[in-house]
């Protein structure tokens, strides 16, 4: 019960449909099982109700939000709803984020590229800057963002052409995190970035599937083949249980990590 009596915010708690589990969900179901109360948002009620269904079934504590982290207003809800449901904020967990609609930069439309930093950069931000006066107050916290290994690593693989938002999106989140770290260490507060590799989650699979009309494990084994540990794909569980080693106080003295979760295969250049 490495969590035993902390409250956690997870955004992005629900998921996309899928035969795998998704970052967020995982997270939030781990946050349950190591006794913390979660507070579960996302802009899918019918996904976070499920994801409070999970862990109501094994004896955690969770409540749902909506919240469409786009908007400051509902970034400024977040914070208040958990303090009033839960009296205190432990962790936030920003785990929300889209590659859908990205492109060359040659071809990047101008307004996809504003949606998609509103989402994986600027609602970040928000959630954080409403957090931030609460935990500052406890002179405790721990904020963690998911980032990508594309922050750090060309992105190869078949049928698919790297687009520039997504990339540039998910290293500013790094040097976000850096800076948040340095800015609120004087409060106690702690912030880390995990940055998952190839992992087995609906948006990872489902979308390249789709779009290249070709089957799920045809894309999985494409991806499993560049993963020099085991050649295979991490899951979920493995970015959950990065999030809740951090979370802990186990972690008490990290801060501006930036924590590949891949593998290995950040590790491979030449």
């Amino acid at each position: 019960m490495r969590l035993q009596d902390k409250v956690a915010i997870v955004v992005g708690a629900g998921q996309q449909p899928g035969e795998t589990m998704g970052n967020g969900r995982a997270t939030a179901i781990r946050f349950a099982q190591e006794g913390a109360k979660v507070l579960l948002v996302d802009l899918n009620e019918e996904a976070a109700l499920e994801s409070g269904r999970i862990i109501a079934d094994s004896g955690g504590e969770a409540s749902v939000l909506v919240a469409d982290i786009t908007r400051e207003d509902d970034c400024r809800a977040i914070a208040r709803a958990c303090v009033e449901r839960y009296r205190r904020i432990d962790i936030l967990h920003n785990n929300v984020g889209r590659s859908q609609g990205d492109a060359a930069t040659t071809e990047m439309d101008a307004g996809i590229w504003d949606q998609l930093f509103a989402m994986n950069l600027k609602g970040m931000f928000m959630t954080c800057k409403h957090v931030l006066p609460v935990m500052r107050e406890q002179r405790s916290g721990v904020i963690l963002n998911v980032s990508s290994i594309a922050s750090i690593c060309a992105r190869r693989e078949p049928g698919h052409r790297s687009g520039i938002a997504y990339k540039t999106g998910k290293g500013a989140v790094n040097t976000m995190t850096h800076h948040l770290a340095l800015e609120n260490a004087e409060f106690g507060i702690r912030a880390n970035a995990i940055l998952p590799g190839l992992i087995d989650t609906p948006m990872a699979i489902e979308r390249r599937a789709r779009e290249r009309n070709v089957d799920r494990d045809t894309v999985r084994r494409e991806r499993d083949d560049r993963v020099p540990l085991l050649r295979r794909m991490g899951t979920a569980w493995d970015v959950a249980n990065a999030a809740v080693f951090l979370a802990s106080d186990e972690a008490q003295y990290i801060t501006s990590l930036i924590m590949p979760v891949d593998g290995g295969l950040s590790s491979q250049i030449g």
